[in-house]
């Protein structure tokens, strides 16, 4: 059948597979480490500012994301309150909740399988 991966690459070497997992709506990225990331400060600091501005990204590009997450699910995944007297804030939802659990669970898998793989790879 032909020659296998560890006859094709060079011997005494440390070989990794190595991938990131996202998922994509019309072929676009839309859910993945970054919006996790995100959406895990926004509940945290209860704000997009000071989440975007602990991740060094921009407030524009923190509500892009923000709305491409609720355009993409069938609810909110965050929730904003205009400011006011009382200011504002923002809140991530149960449904977002739920969504960072199994992308964390899905995580593992993937790396599990990395590993897995990366053994072939180095057997």
């Amino acid at each position: 059948m032909g020659k296998s991966v560890r006859e094709i690459l060079k011997k005494n070497k440390n070989f990794n597979l190595n991938g990131s997992l996202w998922i994509e709506c019309n072929g676009q990225r839309f859910f993945g480490p970054g919006p996790v990331e995100l959406m895990e400060k926004i509940n945290t600091t209860g704000s997009i500012n000071k989440a975007a501005k602990q991740m060094q990204m921009s407030y524009k590009k923190a509500w892009e994301i923000i709305n491409m997450l609720n355009t993409n699910a069938t609810r909110p995944l965050v929730i904003t309150k205009a400011g006011g007297t009382s200011g504002g804030g923002s809140t991530i939802t149960d449904e977002a909740k739920a969504i960072i659990t199994w992308y964390r669970q899905a995580r593992e898998r993937f790396k599990l399988f990395l590993e897995n793989e990366t053994e072939k790879l180095n057997a």
